[in-house]
């Protein structure tokens, strides 16, 4: 690999890295408001979106830059293709956190919120995942890949959990089917997040090893 090579995935693995921490931010501090009913919060998650966008648009073009001047082959073409995809991976859950915000904003202002218990238990899976996700990226850690993707059927677990109660709730108070219905978004947008990062995890295995694993059930064992 040339230097000018290196200099330019080393550059690239930076941007993406600084886009995985404001997307991660962004996550965290979108379920946050849903938890602790803040709608000032939310809108300020929301007035972020163009950033990510900006970063996305930005990480794209700089890949194609380096497969049009460089014509990279091997590792170097598997890393440039995983970026493309993380980096629409990424991209994706800043808008899933603005979707949250934007059920937050509306949360904020009822008497009740339902389920905080396990929105929090969700959202700090999701927040694992993507974290571990990013931070098998940069270390080139397949079996730290490989227990995100294990995670992922756990976070399906706590949302057929989540919508089976409010099936009950909504029974027992049709009243608050507003509520409730932003409540069950909220929980659908958190189980597409932990997709984008197993999604990710998945690009490291490939990366990495050269094998396509997402049609693979992950059986991991500690």
């Amino acid at each position: 690999m040339s230097r000018h090579l290196q200099r330019e995935i080393d550059n690239l693995k930076k941007k993406l890295l600084v886009m995985g921490s404001v997307v991660e931010d962004m996550v965290y501090l979108a379920t946050k408001s849903v938890i602790n009913r803040d709608g000032r919060m939310a809108k300020d998650i929301i007035t972020r979106d163009p950033e990510v966008d900006e970063m996305e648009v930005e990480i794209e073009e700089d890949c194609l830059k380096i497969l049009a001047l460089h014509q990279p082959v091997a590792v170097d073409l598997r890393f440039i293709i995983a970026v493309l995809k993380i980096n629409s991976d990424l991209e994706r859950v800043g808008d899933l956190a603005v979707n949250i915000a934007e059920r937050a904003i509306y949360l904020a202002d009822q008497k009740n919120v339902f389920f905080a218990e396990i929105t929090a238990e969700m959202a700090l899976k999701v927040e694992n995942m993507l974290s571990q996700s990013i931070d098998s990226l940069v270390n080139m850690d397949v079996p730290l890949a490989h227990r995100v993707r294990a995670e992922d059927d756990k976070v399906d677990e706590l949302n057929r959990d989540m919508y089976a109660r409010l099936k009950e709730e909504l029974i027992a108070h049709p009243q608050d089917i507003n509520c409730l219905l932003h409540t069950l978004s909220v929980g659908r947008h958190l189980e597409r997040m932990a997709d984008h990062a197993t999604n990710i995890a998945e690009d490291v295995v490939y990366l990495v090893e050269a094998e396509i694993v997402r049609h693979t059930p992950e059986v991991f064992k500690d």
